[in-house]
């Protein structure tokens, strides 16, 4: 097969700054939306991160990455610095897709540039995004290519965003749900499941038509939980809540390439998989937000629903023939680790619970803080 893709890494990653005493948000550190790049300087050039910190955000990406060995190197560097930088200045740093307690409405939080236009333009729609992801680039250089494996891959986020729920608080009440922040993030417009496109012609045909008729200003207001990357060759995946735990960000970032690397092989062979309609895999991606783990998935091959949990190692079998040869077995095996024994929000909820829960929310969710910080800590 020609234009082979490199399958290469870039992780973006968007962190909390916590204030240790009251364990509120002071402020956040995360990429830039008007520059979005997976690739940045390195820490060490051009502006220090640690005169950075004041501001409440700045671009925070790895290198691009031949493999996951790499990325776990590069991801493990960046967290060291973000955390080691918060620690001078008296503050801490947290991973996950919500903040327990803080609230949007706070006027007193800092927020980045990139928030005056969006609230001109969507209002309170955008004044609550006060939500943390972690976006994973994977170098699919060849467009048509791209787009085929988009139009298959949208099946799957679902299960993908399982993996790394880690937002069942919001403004200091448990929502039951494992992801909310994939609630807030689909109140977004251009969000969500992507569309499927014939060709990456017919996929530029429609952002011209969306930029004629000034919907977006950019190809970049296209928020879909996956999408072509504007300025780079890669496959974007959007929809992650940020992940506290390093080696569950990294089990992510490895299935997801192995993913695409089984998608690419199956196109070389001439072999198809089907494709379902949007609406419908927007079913399975509330249950996901909704129950995470412990949730029921529906298998549209079969028409009737199945344990989530039963349908990822499903699919690690698919991509267990690609594991090896793309040199990520252990992050692989601690994603079978992930399934059995939960997930971040899991993890939450569990530790709420053991401090009193809606009884003692404050003390319970404080509780909550304190462990994020220690988990997301890099030494």
């Amino acid at each position: 097969m020609s234009n082979v893709p490199t399958l290469n890494i870039g992780i973006e990653e968007e962190y909390q700054v916590i204030d240790p005493e009251t364990r509120n948000l002071r402020s956040f550190i995360t990429r830039s939306v008007d520059r979005e790049q997976p690739v940045v300087r390195q820490f060490d050039q051009d502006r220090p991160l640690e005169s950075a910190l004041s501001a409440s955000m700045i671009d925070m990406a790895t290198p691009v990455c031949v493999d996951v060995v790499e990325a776990r190197a590069a991801l493990t560097r960046q967290r060291r610095l973000v955390c080691d930088a918060a620690k001078e200045q008296g503050l801490q740093i947290a991973a996950a897709g919500t903040h327990p307690f803080a609230s949007w409405q706070n006027p007193l939080l800092p927020r980045h540039g990139r928030f005056h236009g969006l609230v001109e333009d969507l209002q309170v729609v955008a004044q609550r995004m006060l939500i943390f992801g972690m976006h994973v680039h994977i170098g699919v250089e060849d467009r048509d290519l791209a787009i085929d494996c988009l139009n298959v891959v949208r099946y799957m986020l679902p299960h993908l965003l399982i993996l790394s729920t880690s937002s069942p608080f919001w403004h200091g009440r448990n929502t039951g749900l494992k992801s909310y922040r994939a609630i807030l993030w689909d109140n977004l417009p251009r969000s969500g499941i992507p569309h499927q496109f014939a060709s990456y012609t017919e996929y530029k045909q429609y952002v011209d038509l969306l930029l004629r008729t000034n919907c977006i200003s950019g190809e970049h207001q296209i928020w879909w939980d996956a999408r072509p990357h504007c300025l780079y060759p890669t496959l974007e995946f959007r929809l992650f809540d940020m992940c506290p735990s390093l080696d569950d960000a990294l089990g992510i970032v490895a299935m997801v390439q192995a993913l695409i690397a089984w998608l690419v092989d199956l196109k070389s062979k001439n072999i198809s998989f089907r494709r379902y309609p949007r609406s419908l895999i927007h079913e399975n991606k509330w249950r996901a937000e909704r129950y995470g783990l412990d949730g029921m998935l529906i298998d549209f091959g079969q028409e009737d629903q199945v344990p989530a949990r039963q349908l990822l190692r499903e699919m690690l079998r698919l991509i267990d023939p690609y594991v090896d040869k793309l040199n990520s077995r252990q992050e692989i095996n601690h994603v079978y680790s992930m399934i059995e024994h939960g997930t971040s929000a899991d993890r939450q909820l569990a530790l709420y619970e053991a401090h009193g829960g809606d009884e003692n929310s404050q003390e319970a969710l404080r509780a909550v803080v304190d462990a994020l910080v220690q988990e997301t800590m890099i030494e």
